[in-house]
């Protein structure tokens, strides 16, 4: 169930529809009660949240600013089939519940035997949400891709939000991404919607 999940946060933002601004529930601010005017609830850390750490990290890596998005882009056609409305809708639905960032570098120059700078910009990002509270959540993974390229992959998380950072590295071309997704949104995800989401 949980390796079920895990995928489909990753293949959520494939797919992911239109960015909406309103959160997935779990992240209304809490009312204080009239006996707990000393003590106030923390504010909540919701999507725009995410999207500033993100940001501020990207920033301070030196990356172009403007690559973070709410939800991903382009929205997903409604479809013909039911199979296919079904998805549109789910993705619509999940869409207040992620954040991706995207970059892409291409240098005719590069070579898997060279260090990629694109990657050390990653690793700085990461090492900026740190600071800003994100905790690694196991081991980081890099694994080869033929002669010519690396995988690389790491999850951080904060205050009920997941960080999936990726890396690939392939002869000429680099792409890294963050795709953050709020976990009770995709804990709430039924086996039926979660399979919908693999396919």
């Amino acid at each position: 169930m949980r390796t079920t999940r895990t995928r489909a946060r990753w293949l959520v933002t494939a797919v992911a529809g239109a960015a909406l601004s309103a959160g997935c529930g779990s992240t209304a601010p809490s009312t204080p009660t009239a006996g707990s005017s000393t003590t106030a609830s923390p504010a909540p850390f919701d999507q725009q949240d995410v999207q500033a750490d993100l940001e501020a990290a990207a920033a301070a890596a030196g990356a172009p600013e403007g690559l973070t998005e709410l939800g991903s882009d382009p929205a997903p056609e409604p479809g013909e089939t039911e199979k296919e409305r079904k998805l549109a809708a789910l993705i619509a639905r999940l869409s207040p519940c992620t954040v991706s960032w995207t970059h892409d570098r291409a240098d005719s120059a590069s070579s898997a035997s060279k260090s990629d700078p694109s990657r050390k910009q990653l690793d700085a990002l990461l090492s900026n949400l740190a600071a800003r509270g994100w905790k690694k959540s196991g081991a980081a993974k890099e694994v080869p891709v033929g002669d010519h390229g690396t995988y690389f992959t790491a999850t951080y998380k904060k205050q009920g939000w997941t960080l999936y950072a990726r890396h690939n590295t392939l002869s000429t071309w680099s792409q890294s991404t963050a795709t953050v997704t709020e976990d009770v949104c995709f804990d709430r995800l039924t086996d039926e919607e979660a399979a919908l989401l693999e396919d």
